[in-house]
């Protein structure tokens, strides 16, 4: 059929004029029907693969999306919950920081009220150590100074006096005498 029209066309052709800017009918028409040919070829043929080419990369594309926006959904899920996680270890540490001067506030007030009581009993047990020093220091001077007192008012009188009831009275009349004058 090809062939046919192809000879009808030379036929044609050599009865006419050859312009040289008008092609032949004959390769017109056999241009047409070989386009047509090659783009029914393409549109039924190529077509199709583009298509589905075209249609695996979409769905590549939006799959990669799709993973993409839930890898993002979980990685805010994730930090959400590490951020909810560090919220509560920060108010847990500021709990147990706050429970430790606490602590320390009423370890340090327990231990000054111990070494006040300390302080105190010290001080009470040095008070009454040196109040029995003196009172001790105070009977062996006044014994001493009866002693002496005797001794010298022995001297004085030109008699001994031995007796010590009355040597003992004379020593604390002697001793009471001195106190209230001092006083």
């Amino acid at each position: 059929m090809i062939s046919t029209l192809v000879f009808a066309a030379a036929e044609n052709a050599e009865e006419e004029e050859l312009n040289p800017l008008i092609p032949h009918t004959a390769e017109i028409i056999i241009g047409l029907v070989f386009f047509a040919i090659l783009f029914l070829l393409i549109w039924k043929v190529v077509v199709p693969l583009f298509e589905k080419a075209y249609a695996e990369r979409t769905a590549a594309i939006e799959g990669g999306i799709e993973e993409a926006q839930a890898a993002q959904k979980e990685a805010k899920a994730a930090l959400d919950q590490y951020t909810a996680q560090l919220a509560g270890a920060r108010q847990e540490a500021a709990a147990i920081r706050e429970e430790a001067k606490e602590q320390g506030a009423q370890i340090i007030a327990e231990l000054r009220a111990q070494a006040q009581a300390e302080a105190e009993r010290i001080t009470t047990t040095a008070h009454a150590q040196v109040e029995a020093e003196r009172s001790q220091v105070l009977a062996q001077l006044k014994g001493e100074v009866g002693s002496m007192a005797t001794a010298l008012a022995g001297r004085i009188v030109g008699e001994v006096l031995d007796d010590s009831a009355a040597q003992k009275r004379t020593v604390d009349r002697f001793i009471a005498e001195l106190e209230e004058s001092a006083n």
